[in-house]
C-alpha cells in the first residue's frame, strides 16, 4: 500500500487475521514468519491510529458519544 492509497480498515483486519493465521503455521520458514510479524505490526499500527482518527471525528460530531 503506498502513501496515496486511503488506508481501508476492514481489508487490514482482514489482512491481520491472515497473518495470524499463517504464523499459526508450525512449518512456517523463520524468513517468512518475520516478515509477516513485520506486515502485521505495521498493519496494526495503522489500524490504531485509523481507530484513533475515528474516535476524535465521532468526539468532534457529539462530545457526549465517546468519553
Amino acid at each position: 500500500m503506498d502513501d496515496n492509497t486511503v488506508f481501508n480498515i476492514e481489508e487490514g483486519m482482514k489482512r491481520l487475521s491472515e497473518i495470524n493465521q499463517a504464523l499459526g503455521d508450525p512449518k512456517i520458514k523463520l524468513t517468512d514468519a518475520m516478515k509477516l510479524y513485520e506486515e502485521g505490526v505495521n498493519l496494526a499500527k495503522k489500524c490504531k491510529a485509523s481507530l484513533e482518527d475515528t474516535k476524535k471525528t465521532l468526539q468532534e460530531i457529539d462530545p457526549t458519544l465517546v468519553q
